[in-house]
């Protein structure tokens, strides 16, 4: 007698159910995107027990007549592909078998749906995959799809479901994922008769990100922007200042299809760095638009993965894109109105000189006697100007002085400043021996040590050191073998002169052995960055270390220099501002 046998398809059908339907918010994910390739305008999602007890999604989409309402609960059965190489350009977010058969197969199952051309809608019963009931019946244009008594006959699956509230909690995430890529669209969530979230439709996608990520970190967030000939990248990222402990608030479309992709994820972490900590992860919603068959959308049973044609591409692009944003976006700048005289040299002539429509702006009272500013219109002069705003935030802050000498307080035309000043110069030896390393110009800026120092390092250390000695002397530290695992430091950078080394090769060194460096690997871009970070916080001033007037000013003005000026290289802000709003409310001034 043969071992192997067909299984019984009430069997094969819960089988692939189960890899479609793993809880209650993959029915109702798989309901919404049916609903929004059905161009509804409305939706409501509807939802008892976190899903146990009832799923039912509404929509006013096209609908199907009760021929097509029949085949739809037949396996393999669908309206988006009729041949082969439509499998390889999905356009629709349907599709990988689809997926209401195996939602009817493990439920108690009601189908209502009719098209606008049908005199009557039609009412389909379905029970554990059988259909018991066809009839017609009174409805509106539309589609609503009931779900009752989830897994009845699989209690193992059943018995597996978490608490009410945790379900409930993973459906909430779902619809606010799929409804933050579709703002146009109003979707209302219910739960237990009482509504959870109502999403109206809006004009303005940033309204519908800011609703589900919070409305009051709308200023937070940056636009970014990219159209390149096969992709488009679009949406938002948020300031380095708002961070979170985990990806959940990474919200990636591709081609309007809610995912979860690691080449994006990654991109994005890349394009944050030197921006945010270890371990944490900035708020986004990123559309990815490429061409159909650029993108494989049938790789995993929930459609939740894709696969990208040229990965790399979109890996780079988004990480460029991620990067220019943060660095054009996180510069401080000066409101044109409040900036300091000396900045205005040169655009300053007597009142009469005016014509009566150039805008007035007046400099505060006692400085330039019956004169006013002229407000720059020309396209020659203006990116000069605006270019100086940019480049001279930090130096023109007037220095209050330090804080337990470890922060330095500055007053601006907006309100008080608070500079870290180790993150401060942090950033600012960073961004120098870095700019050396890229020029080769390390030789130039490293100092050769009167009295060479010598390190001790294990077996498994030592192997690794010498793998790194090309690429540290590159940086400006010159290291040699000296007999064993033994090694001995000839030259440093400049920054290092007059600080012991020892203790920065050996953390160099237990670095490496951290993230995985071993002899013979080239030392790459991370090596370089992780060895850079490392040098940038030991030549740097320290907390609790006094500074005088004048060694404030020049950390000011280097500060300025700096591409990334607002963060350490370990994403650690450099700077906080309060305006002065918020202390004319702590003492009552205003309301």
């Amino acid at each position: 007698m043969s071992k192997i046998r067909i299984l019984p398809e009430i069997l094969s059908n819960k089988i692939a159910a189960g890899e479609v339907i793993e809880r209650p918010s993959s029915v109702v994910k798989e309901l919404l995107e049916n609903a929004l390739d059905a161009d509804s305008s409305r939706i409501i999602i509807e939802v008892e027990k976190g899903g146990r007890q009832l799923i039912r999604v509404s929509d006013d989409g096209m609908g199907m007549n009760g021929d097509d309402a029949l085949l739809s609960l037949e396996r393999f059965a669908t309206s988006k592909i009729s041949k082969d190489q439509d499998l390889f350009s999905i356009g629709t977010l349907g599709f990988r078998g689809e997926a209401l058969p195996s939602i009817a197969s493990v439920s108690r199952f009601s189908l209502v749906t009719k098209d606008e051309n049908s005199q009557a809608g039609i009412r389909i019963l379905v029970e554990g995959g059988k259909i018991r009931n066809v009839s017609e019946v009174g409805a509106p244009k539309g589609t609503m799809v009931t779900v009752e008594q989830l897994f009845f006959n699989i209690p193992a699956r059943r018995k597996f479901l978490k608490t009410i509230g945790t379900e409930m909690g993973h459906i909430s995430d779902t619809v606010a994922s799929i409804a933050i890529g579709w703002p146009e669209i109003q979707f209302r969530l219910l739960h237990n008769g009482k509504i959870v979230k109502d999403w109206p439709a809006v004009s303005d996608p940033l309204d519908r990100a800011a609703s589900v990520l919070g409305k009051n970190l709308k200023d937070e967030f940056y636009k970014i922007r990219l159209s390149e000939k096969n992709l488009s990248v679009t949406g938002w990222i948020s300031s380095p200042r708002i961070s979170r402990s985990t990806s959940r608030n990474i919200y990636l479309h591709v081609n309007g299809r809610l995912v979860r992709d690691r080449t994006i994820l990654h991109a994005l972490s890349e394009g944050y760095k030197g921006r945010l900590m270890k371990g944490e992860y900035p708020l986004a919603v990123l559309f990815v638009n490429l061409p159909f068959d650029q993108v494989d959308v049938n790789i995993h049973p929930s459609k939740q993965e894709v696969r990208f044609s040229d990965q790399r591409n979109i890996h780079d692009a988004i990480i460029k894109i991620v990067a220019e944003t943060l660095n054009l976006a996180g510069r401080p700048k000066w409101e044109p109105e409040k900036l300091p005289v000396q900045h205005l040299s040169q655009i300053s002539e007597p009142l009469s000189d005016y014509g009566k429509k150039e805008k007035e702006i007046f400099l505060p009272p006692g400085k330039i006697d019956g004169h006013k500013i002229k407000e720059i219109q020309t396209k020659q002069e203006m990116p000069q100007q605006e270019m100086l705003w940019k480049k001279s935030f930090f130096k023109d802050l007037r220095v209050i002085g330090q804080l337990h000498n470890t922060y330095i307080l500055c007053e601006s035309g907006e309100g008080l400043i608070l500079i870290d000043q180790h993150a401060a110069h942090e950033r600012i030896l960073f961004e120098q021996i870095k700019n050396n390393y890229i020029s080769k110009n390390s030789k130039k800026r490293s100092q050769n040590l009167l009295l060479p120092e010598t390190v001790d390092f294990g077996y498994r250390e030592a192997g690794i050191l010498e793998g790194l000695i090309p690429g540290l002397e590159e940086l400006g530290m010159k290291v040699e073998p000296f007999g064993g695992n033994t090694f001995v430091i000839k030259s440093v950078p400049a920054i290092f002169a007059d600080r012991e080394t020892a203790p920065l090769l050996i953390e160099i060194v237990e670095k490496m052995a951290e993230i995985g460096f071993s002899p013979g690997i080239e030392f790459a871009a991370s090596a370089a960055d992780h060895c850079l970070i490392l040098m940038a916080c030991h030549g740097a001033i320290r907390a609790n270390q006094h500074l005088s007037d004048k060694e404030i000013t020049a950390l000011l003005d280097q500060l300025d220099q700096c591409d990334i000026p607002s963060s350490c290289p370990h994403g650690r802000p450099t700077w906080i501002k309060w305006p002065i709003k918020f202390f004319e409310k702590s003492f009552k001034r205003v309301v």
